[in-house]
């Protein structure tokens, strides 16, 4: 299964800390790894700040019917692509968040992913990612 994030995730740690808290990338990596052991799942970790590049890897996951948890990040509000391409899944999708959407910048309100995800996850900070892997082993597939 993947675990997909989008743009500026590579600089979690650095980046507005006080929104996004002090865990790095590489600690985001870890903790994902190890809580998909603990659920017998075997997940891979990708980030990209390129759109492109983060369609064709949903576009792998679909024809590998690959479960995936998706953190859209800045492309969760406009990117019509990765909605299209999130529409095409085979497999279970949960969109993610670090933070709470619902409670930032207006612009931040609407998602064109969450319509065609199974299911959204948010506010949770690292624990988003923790309960979004446990939800796919739930999830018919």
């Amino acid at each position: 299964m993947l675990v997909l994030n989008g743009p500026n995730f590579g600089r979690l740690g650095s980046r507005e800390p006080e929104k996004y808290g002090t865990t790095t990338f590489a600690d985001l990596v870890a903790e994902c790894e190890k809580a998909g052991a603990e659920l017998g799942l075997d997940v891979e970790v990708r980030q990209t700040d390129d759109e492109a590049e983060l369609v064709g890897w949903l576009h792998e996951a679909a024809d590998g019917r690959l479960p995936v948890v998706l953190n859209p990040a800045a492309f969760t509000h406009y990117s019509y692509s990765l909605r299209d391409a999130c529409a095409q899944r085979t497999a279970p999708l949960i969109e993610i968040h670090l933070t709470n959407p619902a409670t930032r910048e207006e612009f931040r309100h609407t998602s064109v992913v969450a319509g065609v995800a199974t299911g959204t996850i948010a506010g949770f900070g690292v624990d988003s990612y923790r309960l979004a892997l446990r939800a796919l082993t739930t999830l018919p597939d």
